[in-house]
């Protein structure tokens, strides 16, 4: 949830955020008016329950003549605080729904627009010169890396096998990420992949696109499409010491994501499914840190996509694709010869006090009073890292170079088809 403060004292600025990301301004103008609503809802049943005590209290004072229009006034206002407190809960209510309607503030820079509005910030390394590549599939059914036949077979579109070294491969990839993450300070979380409806929603996961996420509707529980969830959610309603600087998180998971609304598209492979590991990293830190840290997670990342030498792209991305809960999002994009373009491989989000506002995660100020925290977050490793490591790898006879940094994880230098 945005800060009201920011709502009250420049409501013309959550305007034009929510012109920048495409989306109603007139929602600011709803919630202040419901904000309006509830304060003079919540002062109304406050004066009737102060004048229904002293009501009563003047009872018992009372002469026996006095005494029956007391009881009478009493009765009445008792009537009258009901029906204030029933206002009162509906305008809450009003309040809570248009607040939880407007997407966090994007921050001033932000490229205003839609998912090809975006700014590019730097590219890094050069585009391999391979004639006509193989995409990624290709390679890997070719080297017994990934078979999605049978995945398709077990479970449906979009599931796959990663078999032999592809598996390989996938664990020590994520296996550096953790090392990478441990070595910066961060805590390594294996983290449950089922959340409560309330962590999902305070992550702000079940808005726009709550039909992207899985729910187990017997159990009232919700599959999660990141560790940014059940991170997030770690350390609700608590108040964080954060004295001694940010807290990190590096969480590993399992991924589930319905990818409503994509059919047709990147149906071949492994770039777009149902099912996914990941590590990401997760930050809680005051406030005044949060775009100092946002560059640490950049940076972070690229030591990442320095590890296993691919060409990439930094973007700065648009608001209109932010998605709610983001105030600026950087996108690492690698080259993918196949197809000809970057291709997304991490994000990085500072959420500001977005979500810690929702889930009630505060810290102590220099004062000692409880304050609102900052979460951030940024992908340090996934299941789609193998497209750009495959095909920007490739050699002329369909083997693939493995990075000197997964050498050690794979057990080989070059990965080549079975009884080469």
């Amino acid at each position: 949830m945005i800060d009201l403060n920011l709502l009250r004292e420049d409501p013309d600025r959550v305007r034009r955020s929510q012109q920048g990301r495409g989306e109603d301004p007139a929602l600011v103008d709803a919630l202040l008016t419901a904000d309006t609503a509830r304060r003079s809802a919540i002062a109304a049943a406050d004066n009737l329950r102060a004048e229904q005590k002293a009501a009563s209290r003047s009872v018992g004072a009372a002469s026996p003549d006095e005494r029956p229009a007391l009881l009478a006034r009493a009765k009445e206002l008792a009537e009258q605080v009901k029906v204030a407190e029933t206002a009162q809960t509906d305008a809450e209510a009003t309040f809570t729904a248009a607040h939880m309607a407007i997407a966090n503030v994007v921050i001033d820079g932000v490229p205003a627009g839609g998912v090809d509005d975006f700014t590019v910030l730097d590219v890094v390394g050069e585009q391999p010169a391979i004639d006509n590549p193989r995409d990624h599939l290709e390679l890997g059914e070719s080297l017994g890396l990934i078979d999605m036949g049978r995945g398709a077979k077990v479970s449906g579109s979009r599931f796959y096998f990663l078999t032999g070294r592809g598996a390989l491969l996938q664990l020590g990839l994520l296996q550096l990420a953790i090392r990478v993450a441990v070595d910066n300070g961060f805590t390594p979380m294996i983290t449950p992949a089922l959340v409560r409806p309330e962590i999902m929603s305070g992550t702000g996961f079940l808005g726009a696109h709550a039909d992207e996420v899985y729910r187990l509707e017997a159990d009232d529980l919700y599959l999660v499409g990141t560790s940014e969830v059940p991170l997030a959610g770690y350390h609700s309603d608590e108040i964080l010491d954060l004295s001694g600087g940010p807290l990190r998180y590096a969480g590993w998971s399992s991924c589930f994501r319905r990818e409503a609304g994509s059919y047709g598209k990147d149906t071949r492979g492994i770039i777009r499914v149902h099912q996914f590991d990941k590590v990401e990293g997760f930050v809680y830190c005051r406030p005044d840190e949060a775009e100092a840290e946002h560059q640490r997670l950049l940076g972070w990342q690229r030591e990442m996509l320095a590890q296993i030498e691919v060409p990439y792209r930094v973007i700065d991305v648009a608001a209109g694709d932010l998605g709610s809960s983001a105030a600026r999002k950087f996108d690492c994009e690698a080259w993918v010869p196949s197809q000809a373009a970057y291709r997304e491989l991490t994000s990085t989000s500072n959420c500001t006090t977005f979500q810690a506002r929702r889930l009630v995660t505060r810290y102590r100020d220099s004062g000692g009073k409880p304050q609102t925290a900052a979460t951030l977050n940024g992908t340090l490793a996934t299941t789609r890292w193998l497209v750009a490591i495959l095909e920007n790898h490739q050699l002329p006879d369909g083997s693939v170079r493995v990075p000197q940094a997964l050498v050690p994880y794979v057990g080989v230098e070059v990965l080549e088809p079975a009884g080469s």
